[in-house]
């Protein structure tokens, strides 16, 4: 069975050392780089399952390696590492397209379901959902991650095709966002739920004719959302 591989991106090398050790010992294949240009590297030539990026970095900051890997790869899960814990910071990365965010110092525990969360909607969407997804005039293929609106194509992250089956499973149920983050991010989530409504007004970008006025996406003021097909 191929194993996962893991990109660990971080200056501190006491830091970096313990993190492989620890992947390594949890079956993880682990590549580990301490500077921003590495990492870019790293990604372009291996193609790891998951990055683990820190933030303050030499050469490019997490910020910017996180912006240039979103520009061409919309799939591969980002968990960002930070010493600081101010929600600005947090809202920065989620909007240059990271997955999720991790304070420094966090607990093993912690760290390990957040990177198997990140890895399994991946799996689940591509490996258990063969069927396209269709709903107005939109098609997706869950093995390809591609969909058509009409004449325009475009790409789904895995997120997002996590998001999208899970909303068509619960057709015109109001599904509140602590569910829904629950349920798709894989653990009791207890960071900002702008990290769902980010997700959603992609989605929205992609397949809505009119993303500021939606008609499958609908907004529950108050509570989450409800899809309607």
């Amino acid at each position: 069975m191929k194993r996962d591989k893991i990109l660990i991106v971080e200056d501190d090398r006491s830091i970096l050392t313990g993190l492989v050790d620890l992947l390594e010992e949890e079956g993880y294949e682990v590549r580990g780089v301490e500077d921003g240009p590495a990492a870019l590297r790293a990604w372009t030539g291996e193609k790891p399952s998951l990055i683990l990026l820190d933030i303050m970095l030499p050469g490019l900051s997490g910020y910017d390696v996180c912006r240039e890997i979103r520009k061409t790869d919309g799939n591969t899960p980002i968990l960002m590492l930070t010493s600081k814990g101010e929600e600005v910071d947090k809202v920065v990365g989620l909007e240059l397209g990271a997955d999720d965010y991790i304070v420094k110092p966090f607990g093993v525990s912690e760290l390990l379901a957040r990177i198997r969360a990140r890895l399994r909607p991946r799996g689940q969407a591509a490996g258990e959902r063969k069927n396209p997804i269709a709903f107005g005039e939109v098609v997706i293929d869950p093995r390809t991650y591609e969909g058509r609106r009409g004449a325009r194509t475009f790409t789904v992250t895995a997120r997002e095709l996590a998001l999208l089956s899970y909303f068509v499973a619960h057709e015109g149920e109001v599904m509140e966002r602590f569910v829904l983050l629950d349920e798709i991010w894989g653990i009791r989530y207890r960071g900002t739920t702008r990290t769902l409504d980010q997700h959603i007004a992609k989605l929205r970008r992609k397949i809505e004719e009119d993303p500021a006025a939606p008609r499958h996406i609908l907004t529950v003021h108050g509570v989450g959302y409800r899809f309607v097909e």
